[in-house]
């Protein structure tokens, strides 16, 4: 008998964030804990996430580390300079993945995005239903695997989201920055006045 392939449980939905350029400012390679800043609202709009439900997962790709650019040492530092600054905001992240690789330098893989690889892991290991998921960054292969997968995907303009918004496919919705996103996928007008996108009435 033929194996089959380990079945994706249903469960709870999940955010899947993007880093660079989405959550902190894109910093090109970034190894360098003291350049890891908060863009204005991400952990704010976390925390709307968390209070609606969502599972809060990092998927990023590293392509520096197999450039060589820097290692992994490099990159948990960084890490955790933003874990550190989320917690200061009364944010924190459930999961991190992120894939090391380049096609040009290691050859394919199943994790770099938009492959699914590192989705269906975290569907696996945290009970996530893809198909209710949100999936946000600032470069479409950030958000596609959200329509190959069942979610919805939102482009970011913060990063590099606005080069990419005008190649964006009519199921992704482009918004300013992630608190924008946010209040969108949690039902609630993003609207703007001092400061940050807030959230106004549904």
């Amino acid at each position: 008998m033929r194996p089959t392939e380990p079945s994706v449980p249903s469960g709870r939905r999940a955010a899947f964030l993007d880093r660079d350029g989405t959550l902190i400012h894109e910093r090109h390679f970034l190894a360098d804990p003291a350049g890891v800043e908060l863009i204005d609202g991400a952990a704010a709009a976390l925390r709307a996430l968390r209070d609606a439900g969502f599972a809060l997962i990092l998927v990023t790709n590293q392509s520096g580390i197999a450039r060589g650019l820097f290692g992994e040492e490099e990159f948990r530092a960084v890490q955790a300079r933003l874990t550190d600054l989320l917690a200061r905001e009364g944010a924190r992240l459930d999961g991190s993945y992120h894939c090391p690789h380049h096609p040009e330098v290691s050859g394919p893989c199943d994790c770099r995005k938009p492959a699914p690889g590192l989705f269906l892991r975290a569907a696996r290991e945290h009970g996530i239903d893809l198909s209710r998921s949100i999936y946000i960054g600032d470069r479409l292969r950030d958000v596609l695997p959200g329509v190959s997968l069942g979610g919805t995907g939102y482009l970011v303009r913060t990063g590099y989201g606005e080069k990419e918004a005008a190649e964006a496919p009519p199921a992704i919705r482009v918004v300013p920055d992630l608190a924008a996103a946010v209040a969108y996928a949690v039902g609630r007008r993003p609207s703007r006045g001092r400061g940050p996108w807030t959230y106004g009435a549904p």
